[in-house]
């Protein structure tokens, strides 16, 4: 048996007598309160969710009875009281603790139903500062956290999803919980109380602009287990954080078996880069392999935008992921089913467009009801072997950017668009990160490499075998804007992308060899602008 101190094991089984319902989201709290009455259990409850079993018919004593200390200052205190804490901390089987409880009239509570203050939905809508402090929950952590401690001998509840299995241990167990499920409950309770509190922690960082607060903690819900992480010997789950921001933790899966682990990850990632491209502006288009853009392009309707993106690098696309920026259409849908594909995600589809993607049992389709916004603050978190690296989101865009012509030849109007066009899409592929771009279209797209010439190389060679693919009698790339989302340290890589057919060169600049940069250009006759915004993802 379990300890709950040097002298005294925590019983297997105890009785629920006395329940406690204290609830925010009072999602099947008067189903829950019925059963339990049914069952002989004396219920216990606070403010509204007293009021809503009370008007169910149900006997329930109000909590200012028990304390006989009514609440006071808006309801903020209710629930903190040694009456309410002496019942909940108290062991059953201390002769002390007995005669203490004797002594101040203090009854054991033996069931804990208790959920919090919606503050995270609060956070999520925008609430001022003062309604935001206002949902901080004191109260119902105290006892989540003192049942929780306590739970030899006493039951927590948290999520409206485990009534049924508490009923059920009830009824098997003839008005008993054994000790194995109190120990589960209590762990989901701590950690439910510690998302809160790093919600709250990480709101107050940035309501008070502390980029590196001493704490700081990341929590999130289990939203599913995956069947496997990254590799199938690999144990993984998905979490989501309470952040609403649109994209794969809030979308809605319309059909097809559940999202992988890698799913996950590389819808991610190609969402957040085709949100890039204003639906108003233009259509677009973006194709992942793992978690890196194999093909974007933009065009005036989603269908020309998928193609378009698509003969980029056909090959890379199979088994991908598509991300499109505009309500999927069923032209779109008809063409997109041609091939292979894990995933698509979209704002929205029409009803023709699920039913021909119907035709794909196993092809998942995301509606995420919106774009994330490029621009919005966050933050993004990558654990290492002991420790947790924290950053704000890369929210730089190329068009807030003064951008400096470095070079005797300036860029054509095609030329710039098709620059801005590259650095977008370089900002969304892993570094060492060049891009080619032509018209709205990616070329060739050079990813991951540790020399920038090497990727140079890699996204020309591309290029070649997509213009061989498509019968056209030269890469793209000839005539091309290139982009670098890191600095050009050598003329090398310069070399290079002038090699492959690019005209204009967009970087960051700020290499100590820059002049040697900006030399080779003019002597190419290649237009080069620096933006001083590095886009490194690593």
């Amino acid at each position: 048996m379990a300890v709950v101190s040097k002298k005294i094991p925590a019983p297997d089984k105890v009785d629920v007598r006395t329940a406690l319902l204290s609830v925010s989201d009072k999602t099947g709290i008067v189903e829950l309160a019925r059963a339990l009455a049914d069952k002989g259990v004396r219920l216990l409850s606070t403010g509204g969710t007293h009021k809503a079993i009370a008007a169910a018919g149900l006997a329930v004593t109000d909590v200012s009875d028990v304390t006989g200390f009514p609440e006071i200052m808006d309801g903020r205190v209710k629930t903190l009281h040694p009456k309410v804490h002496g019942g909940l901390l108290a062991i059953r089987d201390d002769a002390e603790h007995q005669a203490a409880m004797k002594a101040h009239g203090i009854e054991g509570i033996d069931l804990v139903v208790i959920n919090l203050y919606p503050f995270e939905d609060v956070r999520a809508a925008g609430g001022d500062y003062p309604t935001t402090v206002e949902n901080i929950d004191i109260g119902g952590p105290a006892m989540i956290r003192a049942s929780a401690k306590n739970h030899a001998y006493v039951t927590i509840l948290t999520d409206p999803a485990d009534y049924p299995e508490l009923l059920e241990q009830l009824t098997s167990g003839g008005g008993q919980t054994v000790y194995a499920y109190r120990q589960q409950m209590a762990a989901k309770a701590f950690a439910r109380t510690a998302a809160y509190d790093a919600m709250i922690s990480n709101w107050f960082a940035e309501a008070l602009s502390i980029d590196t607060p001493r704490h700081r903690v990341i929590g999130g819900v289990l939203k599913e287990e995956m069947r496997y992480g990254e590799n199938p010997h690999q144990k993984a789950a998905f979490y989501v954080t309470g952040e609403r921001r649109a994209g794969v933790a809030t979308a809605s899966l319309l059909q097809g078996k559940q999202l992988s682990y890698n799913n996950i990850n590389d819808t991610d990632a190609a969402y957040e880069l085709v949100a890039e491209f204003l639906p108003e502006k233009s259509a677009a288009c973006a194709i992942i392999k793992h978690a890196n853009p194999c093909g974007v392009a933009t065009a005036s309707g989603l269908l020309e935008a998928y193609k378009r993106a698509l003969a980029c690098d056909s090959v890379s696309a199979f088994g991908g992921i598509i991300a499109l920026n505009r309500t999927l259409d069923a032209e779109t849908a008809e063409e997109i089913i041609k091939l292979f594909t894990e995933v698509i995600i979209a704002p929205d589809a029409t009803e023709e467009a699920k039913a021909i993607v119907a035709r794909k049992a196993n092809l998942r389709l995301l509606t995420a009801g919106g774009l994330p916004d490029p621009r919005a603050a966050g933050l993004t978190a990558k654990t290492v072997s002991g420790g947790l690296l924290v950053q704000s989101r890369d929210n730089g865009m190329v068009e807030d950017l003064e951008l400096k012509v470095v070079t005797k030849r300036a860029p054509t109007q095609q030329e710039l668009e098709d620059m801005t066009f590259a650095f977008k899409v370089a900002k969304h592929v892993k570094s060492n990160a060049v891009v080619y771009a032509k018209d709205g279209q990616t070329a060739g797209i050079g990813a991951g490499q540790m020399s920038r010439v090497d990727s140079a190389r890699i996204a020309g060679l591309k290029a070649e075998e997509a213009a061989r693919a498509v019968g056209l009698a030269e890469p793209l790339t000839r005539g091309s804007a290139v982009a670098s989302e890191a600095f050009l340290p050598f003329a090398d890589g310069l070399l290079s992308m002038i090699a492959a057919g690019a005209t204009a060169v967009i970087q960051p600049g700020g290499s100590m060899r820059d002049q040697e940069v900006i030399d080779a250009a003019n002597e190419h006759n290649v237009a080069m602008v620096f933006t001083g915004m590095r886009h490194f993802r690593h």
